[in-house]
């Protein structure tokens, strides 16, 4: 009998209890009557629900239950106790938005109907986003703010560390790119030409397509730098790079690998005669005229190539020196020559092309 006078007392403490301090305590509550009508709700579901949810509406008109055993029944009232205490529940208006919550009746064998507790689950964060919720909407004792404010910490921590990844990322490319540039002409330096020479001789070991290996040097180059300065020199040089880019392939490899030394790595087979044609223009352009500063800068090249076709096992210096060889045969004819070493040794065919 103490028992049955404790719940009593407690029932009627609770129907003197108003819907504003219910709210206060639960903000988002929900008292239903035996038929399933909305009798009070709390300030932040009222805010969910919209203006379209005045009390004395339908439960079934904004709520769907996740029970299918309970959305079979029809309950709505008390009667979705039958369901269990725990609900899951659906907003009509907002299907992709579910709730969670628990529910107990109310007056003597749940005369008054039931009162219902929802809080949201998995779906907070795009509920505070869609119905623009903020820290009051939510009760003192409701963790959920905090596990919002945890869950946005760790995204923007991870987000963060995305981005610094990225950065250093970057930077890492940025110094690869560097460490294998030339500063001035932004082509390849030695050590780049270097490790394409080196995968190009391995690829061939594996089957790969050959490749020559072109060594340009600029005739004059010295004049131009003594007489009208380093800048003209570094003009010159800068031109001469462009060059020696917009006459090559993309797959090709142009290097800068001394004050006015070029090397070209040619991949594909290449007959001697498109190799020939190919010195030509080159020297043809770098003979061209240009000004700088008001005076004219002249120069021309002198070429010499190397074939791995030529060789049974193509080894880079040897390469390198033949077709240094060969550059050097150019010069001794005259300069402004392509030359198309032998192998191996001195250079077996020279070809004048100016």
């Amino acid at each position: 009998m103490h028992l049955r006078c404790m719940v009593e007392h407690w029932e009627d403490a609770l129907a003197g209890l108003s819907p504003q301090a219910m709210g206060q305590l639960m903000p988002m509550f929900l008292w239903l009557d035996r038929r399933g009508t909305v009798r009070a709700l709390g300030p932040t579901l009222g805010k969910i629900l919209g203006p379209d949810c005045p009390i004395g509406t339908s439960f079934s008109r904004h709520f769907q239950l996740g029970s299918a055993r309970a959305r079979r029944s029809g309950a709505a009232g008390a009667g979705m106790m039958a369901g269990g205490r725990r609900l899951h529940l659906t907003l009509c208006a907002r299907p992709e938005i579910s709730l969670r919550g628990s529910a107990v009746e109310i007056g003597q064998d749940g005369a008054e109907g039931v009162l219902v507790n929802l809080t949201f689950g998995i779906h907070l964060a795009e509920a505070v986003r869609v119905f623009s919720l903020t820290e009051a909407d939510f009760a003192p004792s409701d963790l959920a703010m905090e596990l919002l404010y945890l869950q946005e910490a760790k995204t923007a921590v991870l987000d963060e560390l995305r981005a610094l990844n990225e950065r250093l990322e970057d930077a890492r490319r940025s110094a690869v790119t560097q460490a294998l540039t030339d500063p001035l002409t932004g082509l390849a330096n030695r050590r780049a030409f270097d490790l394409a020479l080196d995968r190009a001789i391995k690829g061939l070991g594996l089957g790969g397509a050959p490749f020559a290996l072109a060594h340009v040097d600029l005739d004059h180059f010295k004049a131009v730098n003594d007489t009208l300065g380093h800048a003209a020199g570094d003009f010159v040089l800068a031109k001469a790079a462009e060059v020696l880019r917009e006459e090559t392939r993309r797959g090709d490899v142009v290097a800068r690998v001394g004050g006015d030394e070029f090397v070209l790595l040619l991949r594909g087979a290449l007959a001697p005669e498109r190799l020939a044609a190919m010195g030509a223009r080159i020297i043809a352009r770098l003979e061209q005229p240009w000004a700088f500063d008001g005076a004219t800068c002249r120069i021309s090249g002198s070429i010499g190539v190397a074939l791995s076709a030529q060789y049974v096992r193509p080894d880079a210096e040897l390469m390198l020196a033949d077709a240094d060889a060969a550059l050097y045969a150019s010069k001794r004819q005259g300069r402004g020559r392509c030359t198309i070493a032998g192998n191996p040794g001195p250079p077996e065919s020279d070809s004048r092309l100016n």
